[in-house]
């Protein structure tokens, strides 16, 4: 059991990692996550194909994924972008939102009741994010394609939790990847269009952390909490990925000193943000106490 708490919280970490890559990654966003999917797919096939994880599944279903792993690659393409015109910390902020379109969407795609506590806690969120946006405008893009990528974030999952009870997860991260390269080539002319690349082939640096970011972030990352998921509720594990942008802020602060860049008003926004999710947190671990023990 201690394994497998260590290999979750690792896999956390490494998720709040890849938004401290996002910036150290100078290429335009659409292209980061280009070659991010180009290598974590390929890597995903070739592990996968070796170890006989890949099952086979309807060409119905394959459409299916394709058409969410373009969903997932929109909301990359934004997180990443978030991070370009803002910063990292603004960036993970506004993922935070995440809840409170989970809480809109999934009773609307899937039929469950509202649950509007879970509504009010999601507003807390957006009313912190409104608080760092109304004081300071110069975030303005980077805090619109912030929400876009929460607004994504919230709604690929709810479909992945549909085709999960149907196939595996490497099945289902593989396809998923593949499809979310292939969305990218297709947006990349337009999106370049009207957010232009200075480059289009990766530094030497650039290849050196889009390795880390496919290869530990993406492969890594998904198969650590695939083993987690073996002795641990998913429950715990998705709880556990509230502090993602915990660590992802944490880490900004150390490496890039971006607490000296924002004003009071961020911090004040953080706070609301903070305690919304504290709050949720809470109310649902003590739900699920009496029957997860873990």
């Amino acid at each position: 059991m201690r394994k497998s708490f260590i290999q979750l919280h690792i896999a956390v970490l490494l998720a709040g990692i890849t938004g401290i890559l996002g910036r150290l990654i100078t290429l335009n966003e659409a292209l980061l996550v280009g070659y991010r999917l180009l290598i974590a797919s390929v890597t995903m096939w070739i592990l996968f194909s070796l170890t006989k994880s890949l099952q086979s599944i309807s060409a119905k279903d394959k459409i299916k994924i394709l058409g969410i792993g373009f969903l997932a690659a929109l909301h990359w393409i934004s997180f990443f972008g978030a991070i370009k015109y803002s910063n990292v910390s603004v960036a993970l902020v506004c993922f935070s939102a995440v809840g409170f379109f989970t809480a809109v969407l999934e009773p609307l795609l899937v039929g469950r009741k509202f649950v509007w506590i879970e509504v009010f806690f999601g507003l807390l969120v957006m009313a912190g994010i409104y608080i760092i946006f109304h004081f300071d405008p110069s975030l303005k893009t980077g805090i619109a394609f912030g929400i876009i990528s929460a607004f994504l974030g919230a709604l690929f999952p709810i479909f992945n939790s549909q085709l999960m009870q149907r196939m595996n997860a490497p099945t289902l991260m593989t396809w998923e990847l593949s499809g979310g390269f292939l969305a990218v080539m297709l947006v990349l002319p337009a999106y370049l269009y009207f957010y232009p690349a200075a480059y289009y082939l990766p530094t030497t640096s650039d290849w050196g952390w889009l390795l880390v970011l496919s290869w530990l972030c993406s492969v890594w990352a998904f198969q650590l909490s695939a083993n987690a998921l073996k002795k641990i509720s998913a429950f715990t594990v998705n709880l556990s990925y509230n502090l993602e942008p915990v660590y992802g802020i944490i880490l900004a602060f150390l490496i890039f000193q971006e607490n000296k860049l924002l004003g009071t008003e961020f911090y004040i926004g953080l706070a609301l943000i903070i305690f919304a999710v504290i709050a949720q947190t809470w109310r649902v671990y003590k739900q699920h106490k009496p029957s997860s023990g873990n």
